[in-house]
């Protein structure tokens, strides 16, 4: 046993303090060696449990990468299949696709048309990978409007909710017709998850799953993924996003969606609203995902890169602390490198 310095027990002594208990209870001795520590391991990030947000781009010959993204890609859908087909081969759960098109307009038209981008890298994924990851489309028109909005306009500039769902019906249809296993709708309109459950058991895709973005908020988080996407957006998505200052609003949300059939519901961003995604978690009967955002993957990588911090332990512990909050899943644009990994 270390020998107490003698100045330390001479302060003591002065305070009137004998000696230090003994402590009978020591959780140090699960931490002694990294085989005791993974023996009681309470969170473990599975490749399983990971989706993969890719991007495919329609007016391009070679994969761009994304200057606020180093790493990421917009893809070809040649180099899209090679993509997926690495995600497959290293263990990813399911890649989720965003699409860039050449041509926008003002209701997003090539977001439903069966040669529209993404459709086609829908298509594409599933002819490369079949099953053996599931395929997710990203069902919002933002990408697809000349405005950058997720839906259509009215006479004064705002989203009008009831006029945009049935487009996201449209939408939804024809990423079920392209090979989607999964539809994500992402643009925050109310009654979305009810209009395209109904839509796609009309349409006999009863069998295709919708993952929720549930709790969405207003982010500054999602900048990197404005080049990403080549966003057209002038002002904000304040209206129809959530306030950040909102906890119990987030709960009430993905809670509506379960209500009107979603599959999984989703916290968006994951990082910055642990406390948001574990009242989701323990709230919920069916599966919760978080999605580790833009923001948040380019923080990390602008760090790294200047030497501030250790990149692999910090990718790891962010995945962890969103696990541990309670996520069943997590989007996270690290999904083939911490798979790869694990292998």
């Amino acid at each position: 046993m270390t020998t107490v310095p003698e100045s330390v027990t001479s302060y003591l002594a002065e305070a009137g303090v004998d000696s230090a208990p003994i402590p009978t209870i020591r959780p140090r001795r699960l931490r002694t060696t990294p085989a005791m520590r993974a023996l009681v391991r309470e969170t473990h990030v599975d490749p399983g449990k990971l989706i993969w947000p890719v991007f495919v781009r329609d007016d391009i010959d070679e994969p761009r990468e994304i200057a606020a993204m180093p790493g990421q890609y917009q893809h070809t859908i040649d180099s899209l299949r090679r993509a997926a087909a690495e995600a497959a081969e290293a263990g990813v759960g399911a890649i989720d696709l965003f699409g860039v098109p050449a041509r926008r307009d003002a209701i997003g038209s090539q977001a439903w048309a069966e040669d529209g981008i993404l459709n086609r890298g829908l298509a594409a994924v599933r002819a490369e990978v079949g099953d053996a990851l599931v395929v997710c489309a990203d069902t919002c028109l933002d990408e697809f409007t000349d405005h950058g909005h997720c839906g259509l306009l009215d006479s004064e500039g705002g989203v009008d909710n009831d006029a945009t769902l049935p487009l996201y019906q449209a939408m939804a249809i024809s990423q079920a017709r392209a090979g989607a296993h999964m539809v994500s709708p992402s643009g925050m309109m109310d009654g979305q998850v009810a209009a395209i459950r109904a839509a796609l058991d009309q349409a006999r895709h009863a069998d295709v799953a919708i993952l929720a973005y549930s709790a969405k908020y207003a982010s500054a988080y999602f900048g990197p993924f404005r080049e990403a996407v080549g966003s057209t957006l002038k002002g904000d998505r304040r209206t129809y996003q959530q306030d950040p200052a909102n906890r119990r609003e987030g709960l009430f949300e993905a809670l509506l969606d379960a209500a009107e059939g979603a599959d999984m519901l989703m916290v968006k961003p994951a990082g910055p609203y642990l406390d948001v995604l574990a009242d989701v978690a323990a709230a919920s009967d069916i599966p919760v995902a978080a999605y580790q955002v833009s923001g948040e993957y380019a923080m990390v990588e602008a760090a790294a890169a200047n030497g501030w911090i250790d990149r692999t332990r910090v990718i790891d512990e962010s995945l962890t602390g969103i696990f541990r909050a309670g996520a069943d899943s997590v989007l996270t644009y690290w999904a083939l490198e911490v798979a790869r990994r694990a292998r």
